[in-house]
């Protein structure tokens, strides 16, 4: 993976809809056929990258959902302030918990 992928998608660095926008950046760029061959390799090694990031947050964004929809009852959690109870996700914290 190039420098400029790695630097764009570190997880805490870009936000989903940032991730999204370069992704469509570099569809434009790949669609336009003004790109070398090695443009092309280092833009599609970046927007694999990006959906990556964009997938993830995705399935992290539907647990945390899912999360604040039931408790183990099937009740919506609420906190003290009334106010549904989230909880962060992990990958590695849901592997053990199933």
């Amino acid at each position: 993976m190039s420098e400029k992928a790695k630097n764009t998608t570190k997880e805490t660095e870009i936000t989903f809809e940032a991730a999204f926008a370069r992704l469509e950046t570099i569809l434009e760029k790949m669609n336009s056929s003004s790109v070398s061959l090695d443009e092309s390799l280092k833009l599609y090694e970046e927007a694999d990258a990006l959906i990556n990031v964009c997938s993830k947050r995705l399935n992290d964004a539907e647990r945390k959902i899912e999360i604040l929809i039931k408790n183990r009852n099937g009740e919506l959690s609420l906190g003290p302030d009334q106010k549904p109870l989230t909880q962060d996700f992990s990958l590695s914290s849901s592997q053990g918990a199933k």
